[in-house]
């Protein structure tokens, strides 16, 4: 079990905070990492849900294997897009001491550890990919993990993606939760990203309001 950071767009960090987004999906490397000529991928040969088998389309026993980053018992730290207070605008991240106030893209959300909102005084657009792990505020606890094509998603797991009625009421001709996935996905990842449908590890989460070294284990 470890502690690792993950990175979320601000409507996916407000679908943490309201409690409707239990999990989420990321796209797997194409070919293997050590092993380039091994680009094609299947998940039948395995018993570790936590592996994928890379081959060469050809021979079903030659290829290998790839264990995902994050398995279960794993935590993550939530990062997302932020700004510090205007006074820190010449600091880095790591040259912060962890007591910045910080206020958060996605809700507007202000923590100041005690000290008044400096109202008017935000800093500089900062990228999610560089919060530290003092300022996160969510923490996730990762309690499955699937390999999977894209378009495999169930009705019900898109709506744990965090599909809401109100984002369903977007698609009044076909109303479900699953093409409200797939928009968001080409949102992301570019057009015609879903008609690839690509491999990708499926991780459900429990979410805690809390950074990761406050929240209980």
């Amino acid at each position: 079990m470890t502690d690792k950071p993950i990175l979320f767009s601000a409507p996916m960090v407000r679908a943490l905070l309201a409690g409707t987004k239990t999990q989420t999906r990321r796209a797997l490397p194409t070919a293997h990492p050590k092993f380039p000529g091994l680009n094609r991928m299947r998940n039948d040969l395995l018993i570790d849900p936590q592996e994928v088998w890379y081959w060469d389309g050809v021979y079903d026993g030659v290829g290998a294997s790839m264990r995902l980053r994050i398995a279960p018992g794993d935590r993550l730290y939530v990062r997302e897009h932020w700004r510090a207070a205007s006074a820190y605008d010449d600091l880095s991240p790591s040259d912060m001491g962890g007591e910045e106030s910080i206020r958060y893209e996605a809700d507007q959300a202000w923590q100041t550890w005690g000290w008044p909102v400096p109202v008017g005084l935000e800093g500089r657009f900062r990228q999610g990919i560089h919060m530290p792990r003092w300022a996160s505020r969510l923490t996730l606890t990762v309690t499955e993990v699937r390999v999977q094509r894209l378009q495999d998603i169930s009705e019900a797991d898109a709506v744990a993606e965090g599909a809401d009625a109100a984002s369903i009421r977007m698609y009044p001709e076909l109303g479900t939760a699953r093409h409200w996935y797939q928009d968001l996905w080409n949102s992301i990842n570019g057009e015609s990203a879903w008609d690839k449908n690509p491999w990708v590890a499926a991780y459900s989460f429990t979410v805690q309001n809390g950074n990761i070294d406050q929240v209980a284990k």
